[in-house]
């Protein structure tokens, strides 16, 4: 989803409640700084003082504002694992964010889906440069589509030119604006999502550029039930949430509810002045099925990078084409994504891999260092939040390594 970039206002926030491109693009400016409700104690354990994370749940308070009242976070160094909170929760409850919470990770489930087809590649069951068409005849076409010009890679990297299906005109008014919440229980297909992209012209020439688009992933998903004859959900459960023991992770197909414990997610389908805060914490994740429907919560996700990232998932080889990355274009100087992986770059210099990951009412990042040794994982309940701040605190603030 992702849809809506380069929007301002609150109409590009909806636009961004889908699954946003990168941990870059999640980065979006706190506007209000740190209001009344940013002061709210954090809940945290494992001795925030030991460990030396008060640059981060200073960044934590700042960062929340009137669209995104709480924040959870995991770090995990050296030193073991921190969990905290900042904020509200539950705005009509008034009761606070949880460190434990579970939540709508968006396009971190992009990470997920690549790694899978990474391990069909390192098993041999398909190639990185085969073309799309030669596993899903007939699926890629139209209106100058053509899926037997472009690559299993060109999908995972966002260099196919397929159009987002999340930035059709009628998609984005059922999914972007008040008209949500008529249809927040929707189910949506594959085929529907990948046949109302191919009602539009590419955005480019196969390989000749790079646009952020959910199709690719939604494809890839189908790609991964072609190759082994079951379900991207099932196959992430089994190659990855089972292996890693990832307890608090799920892939749900249309369950709309989040698991316990969680806070409510909040976005603004408007706008109109005084647009009303919504609660949206319940939706029908096939909504962005393969492109961002998964639930987890950050322990699970440090998990997650960690084990990818020390190569407990993928070999050498195939790891390395994962990291291996292209530039985003002229208007993300200096962005570069690889596949479902992207390098993010702190103001200290330290460069950390992860994804983020935006769907409604629920802005999430996680990163770790190459090595694995040092990883965080953030989640704000509303479409937007300065993680940029909270993660170069995390990895730059005082004491760090």
């Amino acid at each position: 989803m992702a849809a809506g970039r380069g929007r301002t206002g609150r109409a590009g926030r909806a636009g961004r409640a889908g699954v946003t491109a990168a941990l870059a693009v999640t980065v979006t400016a706190g506007a209000l700084g740190a209001p009344a409700l940013a002061a709210t104690p954090g809940a945290g354990d494992g001795h925030q003082g030991h460990h030396g994370h008060h640059a981060t749940l200073r960044a934590m308070r700042a960062a929340l504002n009137e669209d995104a009242p709480g924040v959870t976070v995991q770090a995990k160094d050296r030193h073991g694992a921190w969990n905290a909170a900042a904020g509200i929760g539950d705005l009509a409850r008034q009761t606070p964010r949880g460190a434990h919470d579970h939540y709508r990770v968006g396009s971190i489930t992009k990470t997920f889906v690549s790694t899978v087809v990474l391990q069909l590649v390192a098993e041999g069951r398909l190639g990185l440069d085969d073309r799309i068409g030669q596993w899903l005849p007939g699926v890629v076409e139209g209106n100058g589509h053509d899926g037997d010009r472009i690559t299993i890679r060109q999908i995972l990297s966002h260099t196919s030119g397929i159009f987002d299906v999340m930035s059709d005109e009628d998609v984005r008014r059922k999914v972007f604006s008040e008209e949500f919440l008529d249809h927040r229980y929707d189910a949506w297909t594959p085929e529907q999502h990948i046949a109302i992209a191919m009602r539009h012209k590419p955005d480019f020439e196969p390989g000749t550029g790079w646009h952020y688009s959910n199709t690719n992933y939604v494809i890839a998903g189908k790609l991964i039930e072609r190759i082994t004859g079951k379900p991207y959900a099932q196959e992430i459960e089994q190659r990855i949430i089972e292996p890693l023991g990832l307890h608090e992770t799920s892939v749900p197909t249309t369950g709309p509810t989040l698991p316990k414990p969680a806070s409510r997610a909040y976005t603004r389908l408007s706008d109109a002045p005084g647009a009303k805060n919504h609660d949206v914490t319940e939706l029908n994740p096939s909504i962005a099925g393969a492109a961002g429907g998964m639930i987890s919560d950050s322990a699970d996700l440090n998990r997650f990078y960690t084990a990818l990232l020390r190569g407990r998932l993928l070999p050498p080889k195939q790891l390395a084409e994962m990291k291996t990355t292209v530039p985003k274009g002229d208007d993300r100087p200096g962005q570069r994504y690889g596949l479902g992986l992207e390098p993010f770059k702190t103001t200290c210099g330290r460069v950390v891999w992860g994804h983020g990951g935006d769907i409604h009412g629920s802005a999430s990042g996680a990163a770790s260092t190459a090595d694995g040794r040092h990883a965080v994982a953030l989640n704000f309940n509303g479409p937007e939040g300065e993680m940029k701040a909270v993660l170069d605190a995390e990895f730059c603030g005082k004491g760090k390594r």
